[in-house]
């Protein structure tokens, strides 16, 4: 399967301060994951710290299991109690190995928050620009932030140039589903795979 959707999402997984707790304004949310990353991805540190760092705060900062359940789509019910647990498991470790084994070798993102935007009580976009290099151009970030709870805000998406990357991973799901005749259990091997690789 693809993996878009964690190309980028490193920007939202890191932290140097196991008690910090971030502000519950979405904008100053991203701000300070940004701040934060920008410390934990830098070349002074090693790989593994960064894997450490980044899978900690993907636990804390991402909605891991709404969006196992917006990826899995209408299929989930079609699964039973124990086999949608199993689900949620496969999936957050399939989440934490994708971008953790991809995104260590980055170094120092730089990207500007830009401004937010209440879309209505439950979410709200950050609009932010990841800066172009030498080698790369900039690059238009959108994260869509959860805020069901105030208190507690969760990143639930971002969209890159206007391409929902939840979305992405949703029809790459169904379509290892499709491939094989509707089954989800399918999706579990294939998910086993990656995560046993």
């Amino acid at each position: 399967m693809k993996k878009n959707f964690f190309i980028i999402i490193f920007f939202i997984f890191s932290s140097t301060q196991e008690s910090f707790a971030y502000s519950s304004d979405p904008k100053q949310f991203i701000q300070e994951i940004v701040n934060e990353a920008k410390e934990v991805l830098t070349d002074s540190n090693t790989k593994e710290f960064k894997t450490k760092k980044l899978s900690e705060m993907a636990l804390k900062t991402v909605d891991i299991k709404g969006i196992a359940y917006y990826t899995l789509g209408s299929y989930r019910k079609d699964l039973n109690d124990e086999q949608l647990k199993e689900y949620l498991n496969l999936f957050e470790k399939y989440f934490l190995k994708s971008f953790t084994s991809r995104l260590t070798d980055y170094s120092d993102p730089k990207i500007d928050v830009l401004s937010a935007e209440i879309l209505n009580p439950k979410y709200t976009i950050v609009k932010s620009l990841l800066l172009a290099t030498d080698k790369k151009p900039e690059v238009n970030i959108e994260w869509r932030v959860y805020t069901k709870n105030p208190d507690n805000p969760l990143i639930r998406d971002l969209i890159i140039e206007g391409l929902s990357l939840a979305r992405t991973q949703k029809e790459e799901f169904a379509s290892v589903i499709q491939a094989n005749n509707g089954d989800v259990t399918k999706l579990f091997v294939t998910l086993k795979e990656f995560i046993n690789k």
